[in-house]
């Protein structure tokens, strides 16, 4: 019959006539994305990445960051965020052979999601290192990459002022097209590094430090601010080292030249999984620093730390770039929600993980009003037109959050700068991390 009735409709109307309607409707299968009042159809189907370490020492943190991502793609289509538009959730683990975040990896991850036409924005990466390798593929690509965890200042800033000056100026190897296409949610180590020195000395009143880093460049970063301003305040630091984690398990013999110079405190900076609790457990070895101050930055606020290293011994204090979403009035659904869908506690970087999802989600609704999305996994052409869309309305944020309110500047950094210095303690009788204090950065 249909074949009957096509030869019967073009001998009626003409196949000239037909031709138009059959135009007119489009020939493409995938749906009917008009961004812009284009007839050309596009994919309904639009993915949402994110590349973040989910596995291996990184786990327990970046699982949880993922979970908050995961969570905004699932409501978003719950609630049909965007009507005619399926959003699938792309999670991406940058953990490498070696077992924790691998800038190789990520930088392969990016390459591959760039290739897949469907994906629209990234949320991640959670480590700087990481964001080194990632941002010149995702600025050539381009592809919008948002961080709900990076801290080095260099990733977006130049300039002596900021450390950021000479061989750590990496904005131009960065930025390659000169376009801002990457974006975060944390505040930078410039301002977290000198959070914690200020509590240590002015709350906490220690005098003398000393200092060890990863190396990397989110350790070694966050270190050198955490020192300048230690030393601003009157502060000693007795000593500082790098110590590469590639090749060390036992801290013990750089630990006992520490306790030769009764410190106060030993500031790490660098992650957890990069011996930040290796150290911490060995303190409690050296005769003198059993119960001094561990510190440093969001790399150890992990409850693997805590459940490492309990309660006993002294304090152990770090700060995280982002609001405790669990004392934010306005976030306790969020929280909710969040435990009942993954039956676990929200992370540091949960919070800001959802938040970055959702201002990509936004993002997304605002370029379909100028760019339709690409025909299929294929249509690189389409994909780069539609990506920087995306990108052209990220840098028009402007989002009220379970974080707060968040814009972004011309650099693509948070103009919401939140840090909260937590400390191990006992939490709901097992050693956990609970907030002490917060501070905003102007």
């Amino acid at each position: 019959m249909r074949r009957s009735w096509s030869r019967i409709f073009a001998l009626t109307l003409g196949i000239p006539l037909l031709l138009a309607i059959l135009v007119a409707c489009g020939s493409g299968t995938t749906g009917s994305g008009n961004g812009g009042g284009s007839t050309t159809q596009g994919s309904t189907t639009i993915k949402l990445a994110t590349d973040l370490p989910v596995t291996g020492g990184d786990a327990s943190i970046g699982k949880s960051t993922e979970n908050g991502a995961r969570l905004a793609v699932e409501q978003a289509n719950a609630k049909h965020a965007i009507p005619g538009y399926t959003l699938q959730f792309d999670p991406q683990d940058d953990v490498g052979v070696g077992g924790v975040h691998d800038p190789a990896k990520g930088a392969n991850n990016v390459t591959q999601m760039i290739g897949d036409g469907l994906v629209a924005g990234v949320v991640g990466p959670f480590n700087s290192s990481v964001a080194l390798a990632e941002m010149p593929i995702a600025n050539n690509g381009p592809i919008a990459l948002i961080s709900p965890s990076n801290t080095n200042p260099c990733l977006t800033k130049e300039g002596a002022a900021v450390g950021c000056a000479g061989a750590d100026d990496k904005v131009p190897g960065l930025r390659p097209t000169g376009k801002v296409t990457y974006f975060r949610l944390a505040a930078t180590d410039d301002h977290q590094g000198p959070a914690m020195a200020d509590y240590l000395y002015n709350t906490q009143h220690l005098k003398k430090a000393f200092v060890i880093d990863d190396t990397e460049t989110y350790g070694a970063g966050i270190a050198k601010y955490f020192i300048q301003e230690w030393q601003k305040l009157g502060g000693t630091v007795v000593d500082s080292k790098s110590h590469s984690v590639k090749s060390t398990t036992s801290y013990i013999n750089l630990l006992t030249q520490a306790a030769a110079s009764h410190p106060d405190v030993i500031y790490f900076g660098g992650v957890y999984a990069n011996s930040g609790t290796l150290i911490r457990k060995q303190m409690q070895q050296i005769p003198g620093l059993a119960n001094i101050t561990y510190a440093g930055g969001d790399g150890i606020q992990d409850i693997s730390v805590a459940q490492a290293v309990g309660v006993s011994g002294g304090p152990i204090y770090a700060t995280v770039a982002a609001p405790d979403a669990t004392k934010i009035p306005s976030a306790q659904t969020f929280v909710s929600d969040y435990k009942t869908r993954f039956g676990s506690d929200v992370g540091p970087y949960s919070a800001t993980a959802y938040d970055a999802m959702n201002i990509l989600i936004q993002a997304v609704k605002t370029a379909l009003s100028t760019e339709h999305t690409p025909k299929d996994s294929s249509d690189s052409a389409q994909a780069m037109k539609f990506r920087q869309a995306v990108i052209d309305a990220l840098k028009q944020t402007s989002y009220d959050g379970v974080t707060g309110h968040t814009g972004f500047d011309q650099n693509g950094d948070t103009t919401n700068k939140i840090f909260t210095i937590y400390q191990v303690a006992l939490v709901s009788s097992k050693p956990d991390w609970k907030a002490v204090s917060v501070v905003t950065v102007q």
